[in-house]
């Protein structure tokens, strides 16, 4: 069984956003889950510290990771991954046995420092992608994986 963990820093999402991530978590059964943990952001103002920021929320970012989870950053700099690639992952991790959190972090990103104690740093496209949109391509993109990997004919 795989458990993955999409960390994120949260906030109030837009209906379309709860409603795209569920549809999707929902559709995966069987020898996987993907369980979505939201993380409080830090409330933004005027004289704010982004480093600080940062920090405090990879504070609660990690906290939040379960323990013995493989760390996956999600940041514009890491590898770009292909839908195969995730696949190879997933097959890796479901005959291993191992659990994964793919974290996603604020508007200011992950630190240099996160993204080198993190196992492996991906990047879901070139672009820069709006939080909420990460939430529902990366969810997305586990379901297109594990109906892959069930032979399922939703990826053609």
């Amino acid at each position: 069984m795989l458990n993955l963990h999409l960390v994120a820093i949260g906030g109030r999402m837009p209906n379309w956003v709860t409603e795209g991530c569920d549809e999707y978590r929902r559709r995966i059964r069987g020898r996987m889950t993907l369980n979505l943990v939201e993380v409080p952001a830090v409330k933004r103002g005027k004289n704010v510290n982004p480093a600080r920021i940062a920090m405090v929320e990879e504070r609660r970012l990690t906290a939040a990771v379960p323990g013995g989870c493989r760390l996956i950053a999600l940041d514009r700099q890491g590898r770009q991954m292909s839908t195969m690639d995730i696949v190879r992952r997933l097959e890796d991790w479901l005959d291993n046995g191992e659990q994964a959190a793919l974290v996603v972090g604020g508007p200011e990103g992950l630190s240099g420092d996160f993204l080198a104690k993190a196992d492996e740093c991906w990047s879901l496209s070139a672009l820069t992608l709006a939080h909420p949109v990460v939430r529902v391509v990366l969810a997305e993109q586990v379901y297109r994986c594990w109906s892959i990997l069930e032979g399922l004919p939703y990826h053609r």
